[in-house]
């Protein structure tokens, strides 16, 4: 078959490799349908990520069909239709107990295209498969069905599930991204107040209204005064950070409220100052964390509802065997206005939008 390996820092090749196959009775095999790339496999090419080695397949999202599956498997057989979770669960661990799924520690957490090889190949092996896919229903399309696999979990959980977003609240997103994007669609499960969206790229900005942010601030003309504006110097409630740098951490800790919330969800590759010389009696609440992708389930069931607007956030679509050139589409986002890409069977129902 044939994946996207990594071979050193700014290295990658779509190329032939030995087709997986179980090595655990836990284990299924899936033929991928439809994949995507995530910031994170652009910051393991930076070599930000150097538990990834040369030879590992990238990728940790997908939409796929069992072709094949361990003797211990119970929930999925071949010819299902799978959402592939981007963390594996041994289901046995005390924080699999926990649904703390992220941390497990029974080999599981976040090891697809990390310490195992992943999803953007053709064929993928999926550890524990049990708690690891979802079985889809014909309703689910993969372009749609594939950002449940990261990016709508990741914003749901560490966003605004650890920022307690609630009843009118305002709420503040930092960097209009995809997780920030998807942040702005799942607050309003929780009808904030209002919602501000902050991010240097008026495309991203468009974006972000278009997915229900209330206003929005680019980030080089002071957001942290507009933010002051609209709450009459009061702050936000919630302040999620999705970016990943230490100036938009930084900036976010101006932002909130005494009282209030910062969930950081952007992967930070340096450090960020946290300065409790300003925010020790501001009695502020900092939550981090990798998604546990307990939530999935529940974002299906939005999903197939047509209450997420899941497949908004594609903005290029490839086919498979083009994984070189989208990741250079991806990487140059600036320019390209990349926000989410879909390789695979996604490539037929949507067509693919420049900046």
């Amino acid at each position: 078959m044939k994946a996207l390996v990594f071979h050193g820092p700014g290295q990658c090749a779509w190329q032939e490799v030995p087709d997986p196959e179980l090595e655990a009775p836990t284990d299924a095999i899936v033929r991928i349908g439809t994949v995507t790339i995530c910031g994170t496999d652009l910051h393991i090419l930076r070599g930000e990520l150097p538990e990834v080695t040369p030879g590992r397949v990238l990728g940790h999202e997908g939409v796929g069909e069992v072709v094949e599956t361990g003797a211990d498997v119970r929930g999925v057989r071949p010819g299902d239709r799978v959402l592939i979770s981007c963390i594996s669960a041994c289901g046995h661990c005390r924080f699999c107990r926990e649904r703390a799924y992220g941390q497990c520690r029974g080999g599981g957490g976040w090891i697809l295209g990390h310490t195992v090889d992943g999803t953007q190949a053709e064929y993928v092996r999926v550890p524990f498969a049990d708690l690891s896919t979802h079985p889809l229903t014909g309703s689910a399309e993969g372009h749609d069905a594939v950002l449940l696999s990261d990016v709508f979990p990741t914003a749901y959980e560490v966003g605004v599930l650890n920022g307690r977003v609630g009843p009118g609240d305002t709420v503040v997103v930092v960097g209009a991204g995809p997780i920030g994007l998807a942040s702005i669609a799942t607050a309003q499960f929780y009808s904030p107040g209002r919602i501000i969206a902050i991010d240097p790229d008026a495309a991203r900005l468009d974006a972000a209204k278009r997915v229900g942010a209330d206003a929005v601030a680019d980030s080089a003309e002071d957001p942290e005064r507009l933010v002051d504006d609209l709450t009459e110097g009061l702050g936000a409630d919630v302040v999620i950070e999705a970016v990943g740098s230490p100036r938009s951490f930084e900036s976010c800790t101006r932002m909130v409220r005494p009282g209030g919330r910062v969930a950081n969800v952007g992967v930070h590759s340096r450090p960020a100052r946290l300065h409790l010389e300003e925010l020790w009696m501001k009695n502020v609440t900092i939550t981090t964390g990798l998604v546990d992708a307990y939530s999935t389930p529940t974002l299906l069931s939005l999903l197939t509802a047509g209450r997420l607007p899941a497949s908004t956030l594609i903005t290029h679509l490839f086919e498979l065997d083009q994984m070189e050139e989208a990741y250079d589409i991806f990487a140059r986002a600036a320019d390209t206005g990349a926000l989410k890409i879909a390789l695979g069977e996604a490539a037929r129902p949507l067509v693919t939008r420049e900046k």
